[in-house]
């Protein structure tokens, strides 16, 4: 009874209240959360360390960034969750507290979009710096499965390079991606290579114009340390993975390199593999063994899983699917 006191007592005040909102609704650091609240740094910490002492808030330190979210593993994450639901939808201090959280996801979008547009016709040249890529290419052929994949998706295609990789080893592929100039820079080299099985389109990776169980493959490229909710984006694969398909994550272990963060836009200073882990359990996805690729100065690591379903193995795949294949419109 003592720790649900400690709990309530938590909540029960406005600014902390506030906080455990804000945090719902995406991670968040201290400095956004002050920018927002419009309160000073050390009060702002006060409140969302007495939040995270009564298991409300999750913290986790990625370099020298602090995040908070609402806590996922606590006894009393649902107390969480309850207050929350619990705060009337009209409330005015809520609804200007959310306008600003809004202009703040607005102003994070916007500094990826324009690191895109300056970058794209020059991305390769940014990823060698961090891995040789031929490296990684390797190892996620021997990830997937060498036949019977008709649809493949890639998650944030970029410049198109997956598909090139994986194009001639499919019957369908599409890349979607956010970025007009990237989408352009895609294109162009598809069309160089002759790959008319291979498509690009723009879409948000969280909410996928696309039907559900429909590729039997999906990648996640190189992408996912720019997500704001890399668990959802995972979520979203899951759906439009037949049962039974592959699954490939690429991307950065964790690591310090602020310099990524701060001049590349990387939202994640990469990831650890019990994160992962846990993501795609919860998406309904069986993981597989984790593919380390040590580098210098940053070690790039492979995490495949199935979608769970007819398979049991990573390069456990199914025969053609009776579920029809998705329209491969290039519209924008």
């Amino acid at each position: 009874m003592d720790f649900l006191l400690t709990a309530l007592k938590a909540a029960a005040e406005p600014t902390r209240l506030r906080l455990l909102a804000l945090c719902a609704h995406g991670e968040l650091t201290v400095s956004e959360l002050t920018q927002i609240l419009g309160q000073s740094q050390p009060r702002v910490s006060r409140h969302l360390k007495l939040l995270c002492d009564a298991g409300l808030l999750d913290r986790f330190r990625e370099g020298t960034w602090a995040f908070y979210r609402l806590g996922e593993r606590s006894a009393f994450s649902s107390l969480a969750r309850t207050l929350i639901d619990a705060i009337p939808a009209d409330d005015q201090t809520l609804a200007l507290d959310l306008e600003r959280l809004n202009a703040i996801k607005r102003a994070r979008a916007e500094a990826a979009s324009e690191y895109f547009r300056e970058n794209a016709a020059r991305w390769h040249e940014i990823r060698s710096l961090h891995v040789p890529e031929r490296d990684v290419e390797a190892a996620l052929l021997k990830l997937l499965p060498s036949s019977g994949i008709q649809d493949l998706l890639d998650l944030g295609t970029g410049t198109g390079r997956m598909l090139e990789l994986l194009g001639p080893k499919v019957e369908r592929a599409l890349g979607v991606d956010l970025s007009r100039e990237m989408l352009a820079v895609a294109r162009s080299n598809l069309e160089r290579a002759g790959l008319r099985n291979c498509q690009v389109r723009q879409s948000d990776m969280y909410q996928l114009p696309l039907p559900t169980a429909s590729f039997d493959a999906v990648l996640v490229h190189q992408v996912l340390h720019y997500a704001e909710e890399p668990a959802e984006v995972l979520a979203e694969a899951a759906r439009v993975l037949r049962p039974g398909g592959s699954l490939v994550i690429v991307d950065f272990a964790r690591h310090d390199h602020e310099s990524l963060r701060t001049d590349h836009a990387h939202r994640r200073l990469g990831f650890g593999d019990e994160e992962i882990a846990g993501w795609l359990r919860a998406s309904g996805m069986t993981p597989g063994p984790v593919v380390h690729l040590p580098g210098d100065p940053l070690t790039v690591n492979l995490w495949p899983a199935v979608r769970d379903g007819a398979a049991d193995t990573i390069n456990a795949m199914p025969n053609a699917s009776q579920v029809p294949a998705p329209a491969l419109s290039t519209s924008e």
